[in-house]
């Protein structure tokens, strides 16, 4: 059994270590209803952005100048990897780090065999998983989420836009995390580039969308597509940053509650050590009375 001073040690580390997780807690709190009103308020414009997008995309061809839609065969593909700059967020990072590995051994391994995948990264954990592991990191954002602005994301997203239309890349997928709540996070991976021209349910599917294009499609496929884009970019990136700040704070609200539960034990086990201490003395003084008594 651990001595006394060990005990009351391990007690006051612990007590510190909790009020660190507390705080981290409500200041992950306070950023997540910050974050999460942002991408509740873009969700819906977003989902409808993007049912205009495949209907508009379908109703063009590639003679109507619709780059954004061609269907190439994958030879060149590029990742877009989310994943956050701080830990301690529970399985955040590991999840998206994980499937995006899998996607590329099992989807793009023959790509990835003819050295044909990049990945680009927004946030440290993903540049640093990636940069050791050898794969090719064409571009890292890490400081996106200090100035998380639809300013500053569409610059990201034109890149990629600009590199897809340079036929450097045929395929484009993001993978990020999809918030729901505070403490479920869904792992998701969207293609990007091109533009999927699928209705997305069978009722929209048995429906003919029939357009008037105004002022013309020229316009539409120069203006309005690359926008919608943009928009589906930025909301990944609300997505990925809301889902951190809850699994931030649900993993800091654990171990927080592990850390009470700790120190119970350790009361525990410190009031045994004392009354064992104690009662080792009352014995030690007993004895010592018996043997005067005898001498």
């Amino acid at each position: 059994m651990p001595n006394l001073k060990e005990v009351r040690i391990r007690i006051a580390s612990v007590k510190s270590t909790q009020q660190i997780t507390s705080a981290m807690k409500m200041v992950a709190a306070s950023k997540l209803r910050k974050a999460q009103n942002a991408i509740l308020k873009m969700r819906p414009y977003a989902a409808k952005l993007k049912d205009l997008l495949q209907n508009l995309s379908a109703s063009l061809d590639s003679g109507d100048g619709n780059i954004w839609s061609q269907q190439r065969k994958a030879e060149k593909v590029l990742l877009v990897i989310i994943t956050s700059n701080r830990g301690l967020c529970g399985a955040f990072n590991s999840n998206i780090l994980r499937t995006a590995v899998q996607r590329i051994k099992t989807d793009y391994a023959a790509q990835y065999e003819a050295g044909n995948v990049s990945v680009l990264t927004i946030g440290r954990k993903g540049t640093e998983f990636f940069s050791k592991r050898n794969y090719s990191v064409v571009a890292s954002h890490d400081s996106i989420f200090d100035r998380l602005t639809y300013e500053n994301v569409s610059v990201i997203a034109t890149s990629v836009m600009d590199a897809f239309t340079d036929k450097q890349f045929d395929r484009v997928d993001i993978i990020y995390n999809q918030f729901k709540n505070a403490a479920v996070q869904y792992v998701t991976v969207e293609q990007f580039l091109p533009v999927e021209t699928h209705a997305p349910n069978a009722v929209q599917a048995k429906s003919n969308i029939d357009y008037l294009f105004l002022p013309s499609k020229e316009e539409i496929v120069t203006e309005l597509i690359p926008k919608s884009l943009k928009i589906q970019f930025y909301k990944a990136i609300l997505d990925s940053y809301a889902s951190e700040h809850g699994a931030r704070m649900t993993a800091m609200h654990q171990a927080t509650d592990n850390a009470g539960d700790l120190i119970k034990q350790l009361n525990l086990a410190y009031n045994k050590a004392r009354q064992a201490a104690i009662t080792k003395e009352i014995l030690e003084i007993v004895s010592g009375a018996e043997a005067l008594k005898g001498s």
